[in-house]
């Protein structure tokens, strides 16, 4: 949630207006790396609170944020998700129409701020309660119909793949071409339906008052496609189930089996796995963090393009991924 747009306070107080929002501040949030967010304040918030979150959708167009709109009303009842506020002038016609305002032809969502806090770690409890959410999610999401009406379209990797791999090492590029070709060797029939896609600790929020953490919190639906059930757990699992170490200690990545068996445990109490997707998962894990280190390699190479930098800008580090992907890579062949 880096900031790319700068809008003035004058700015903010008029959309805020629109939906109600007593505007008096807003805070820059600089955690994540594709849009513009912020944290308001309202005139009825101490110095100290928070009560909405601001985001200016830099890269999706106001269609897909529309439909982002939609799938989050639909999942509110069912999971710990702050549905976008609607906007006063709504005319009850389209839920995530009623949703958005737009700035040059960018989306403004303003939703509520969730409590809880993102986990600086992770224990087998909560990758068993992130199982059963992602699997609720994925249930709850098939009464949106035809599914391809509310996901967005999925990024063109391959051709970031081709851009990325030429200036690669070769063990790099052979990497990633030996996983992408067991990738393609996958049953093509594995379910499929609406999925996440970007369920990271960074996109949760948790209450750790009590003896269990508990989730509170679901974030960042701007990724929402129609794809793989098991690339979405796939992706989920990389991130809760590893332990990210940083420059301090070399930047290791530790993989956890144990946390990753209560994950299926936690999703197969809600959906069984069929016995392809089983079959099929070590290869799917090593498949999506390659998907997520170019992701990041992407970011790095389109913040260059566009001339972005400063203290506002983040960027995580590609080689983790890389890394997680050759561990997985070495457990499959």
């Amino acid at each position: 949630m880096s900031v790319y747009t700068h809008l003035s306070d004058d700015e903010f107080f008029a959309f805020c207006g629109l939906y109600g929002v007593p505007f008096r501040q807003a805070t820059a949030i600089v955690q994540g790396i594709k849009n513009s967010n912020w944290f308001i304040q309202t005139d009825n918030d101490t110095d100290d609170d928070f009560s909405y979150v601001f985001t200016l959708y830099e890269e999706r167009v106001p269609a897909d944020i529309i439909k982002m709109a939609t799938v989050m009303h639909t999942l509110k009842d069912k999971l710990p998700i702050a549905a976008p506020l609607i906007k006063k002038t709504a005319k009850g016609k389209h839920i995530g129409e009623d949703c958005i305002m737009r700035y040059e032809n960018k989306a403004i969502l303003v939703v509520p701020k969730l409590s809880g806090s993102h986990p600086s770690q992770t224990s087998e409890s909560m990758c068993h309660q992130m199982g059963q959410v992602l699997a609720v999610l994925h249930d709850t999401l098939t009464t949106l119909q035809p599914a391809e009406d509310y996901g967005v379209p999925l990024y063109d990797w391959a051709r970031v793949k081709e851009r990325e791999t030429a200036f690669m090492p070769t063990d790099e590029a052979c990497l990633m071409n030996d996983i992408w070709a067991a990738y393609a060797k996958l049953p093509k029939d594995l379910p499929k339906g609406l999925c996440h896609l970007d369920m990271f600790t960074d996109n949760t929020l948790w209450d750790f008052s009590g003896k269990t953490p508990r989730l509170t919190g679901l974030l960042d639906f701007t990724e929402v496609s129609v794809e793989h059930y098991l690339m979405d757990i796939a992706i989920t699992i990389n991130d809760f189930c590893t332990t990210w170490g940083d420059a301090t200690d070399g930047e290791s990545v530790n993989f956890d089996t144990a946390k990753m068996n209560a994950f299926i445990t936690g999703y197969e109490s809600v959906r069984v796995l069929t016995a392809d997707e089983k079959q099929s998962l070590p290869v799917m894990l090593a498949y999506s963090a390659t998907i997520f280190w170019l992701l990041r390699l992407n970011v790095i190479h389109y913040n260059r393009e566009q001339g972005r930098t400063g203290d506002d800008i983040m960027v995580k580090n590609p080689d983790l991924m890389k890394r997680l992907a050759a561990f997985h890579w070495g457990r499959v062949v």
